[in-house]
């Protein structure tokens, strides 16, 4: 009984840090141009910032996950804490100014770029607390994140469209206060040998140890000797690119492609909405699929999926293909953001998982580095279906280069 109480608390609590993470990830980043093109940003200068914030986002997240996966007071958890307050500083800052284009600018670029470097630390807790100890449910926490983000989504977009876009920085900002309570109080057991009572090792995923060489092992910090250590890795992170340019071109530029397709904010909220919810029972069960197949097949399996979405949307003439294709976010996104993080802590060494989290958000990060340079000015030349036809190509060749950097060398006999 006091087992399954630990295993559900410390689930509980880090479904919750979960959910309000991504309510406030939705706020941020879903609402980007309909925020900014309330500013009065054209489409290429919306490009431009999102472009700026997640370039910022690859540089720093490596940067962090290197100083976190050295021993020192620089933690997963005190990293959360100071973004997180960051963050709601930002909303602050951008609800009380109203009129200056560049500082608008430069303070959603910074918080744009800050919700996404913390994201891989956020995951990464998870297999910090679970080793230590502490059973925690990641498929279905992660599920539930997005469940936070589907339930902001539908509330938000119609008092957007009524009241204006004041009212998102106003709910992340009360979200943001909920966060920062919650990661403060997540405080992992010092006694390890104690809270290990409590860990059955229900999580087949969690590798505790660590692959390659045992205890002589250090971290790869720099760049080259990682790639040369895990080059298929490398490969399947440009894949990941891929994908995400065309899952964040569809993202941020949801608003431009639907209302040609008679679509406003309202039914904006309502797809995300939708593609959002359907990500909870993928990732809920993550741990039964991969029971019955390997991270690597799921991840070939995932990149059809994001083909098969962008080319919906694509060939669509009406919203009920929008939401058709926000509906292969089960299939796509859903599976890709817990395999990722289970493959990153099966194939690299212990040191290196940290980072290898980190190189999987900066990989997704890349991909909207890619989109927001170039979707936004197809946008403004060429339109909304060029740019899509664009984002198929784009994400069949991710499709492709998943495929050889998960597949098994054959060895000679």
């Amino acid at each position: 009984m006091n087992k399954t109480k630990s295993r559900f608390g410390w689930t509980l609590r880090y479904t919750l840090i979960n959910m309000s993470y991504f309510a406030v990830f939705c706020g941020i980043h879903a609402y980007a141009s309909v925020f900014l093109q309330s500013k009065g940003f054209t489409n290429t200068f919306i490009g431009l910032c999102l472009t700026v914030a997640n370039l910022l986002s690859v540089i720093i997240q490596p940067v962090i996950a290197g100083l976190i996966d050295k021993p020192g007071p620089l933690s997963n958890r005190n990293v959360s804490i100071i973004s997180t307050l960051s963050l709601l500083v930002g909303s602050v800052l951008l609800y009380v100014i109203k009129n200056s284009a560049l500082i608008i600018f430069i303070i959603y670029a910074l918080i744009y770029m800050i919700q996404m470097a913390y994201q891989p630390l956020i995951v990464a807790m998870n297999f910090e607390y679970t080793e230590a100890g502490c059973p925690i449910n990641f498929g279905l926490s992660r599920g539930l994140g997005s469940a936070g983000f589907a339930i902001f989504s539908a509330i938000i977009g119609g008092f957007v469209e009524k009241d204006g876009t004041d009212v998102l920085l106003i709910s992340d900002a009360v979200i943001l206060v909920m966060s920062l309570i919650l990661l403060i109080t997540f405080i992992k057991p010092r006694d390890v040998s104690v809270a290990s009572e409590s860990n059955d090792n229900t999580d087949p995923m969690i590798n505790t140890d660590p692959v390659g060489s045992k205890g002589n092992e250090v971290a790869h910090n720099n760049p080259v000797e990682f790639a040369k250590l895990y080059p298929k890795f490398i490969l399947l992170l440009i894949g990941i690119v891929c994908f995400f340019f065309a899952h964040n071109m569809i993202n941020d530029f949801l608003i431009q492609i639907i209302r040609p397709l008679g679509g406003n904010e309202k039914l904006m909220g309502y797809a995300i909405f939708l593609a959002a919810l359907l990500e909870l029972p993928t990732m809920a069960f993550i741990n039964v699929l991969l029971k019955k197949t390997t991270c690597e097949r799921l991840l070939v399996f995932c990149g059809i999926m994001f083909f098969i979405k962008t080319l919906i949307i694509t060939l669509t003439g009406n919203m009920v293909g929008v939401f058709i294709s926000q509906a292969c976010q089960m299939g796509a996104y859903a599976v890709l953001i817990p395999v990722s993080a289970y493959y990153v802590n099966q194939v690299l060494q212990k040191l290196d998982r940290v980072k290898g989290q980190a190189f999987i958000n900066s990989a997704i990060t890349l991909g909207g580095v890619f989109s927001g340079i170039i979707c936004g000015k197809l946008l403004d030349i060429h339109g909304p279906k060029f740019m899509l036809v664009t984002g198929c190509i784009v994400t069949f060749a991710g499709l492709i280069i998943t495929y050889i950097a998960v597949k098994p060398v054959k060895k000679n006999a």
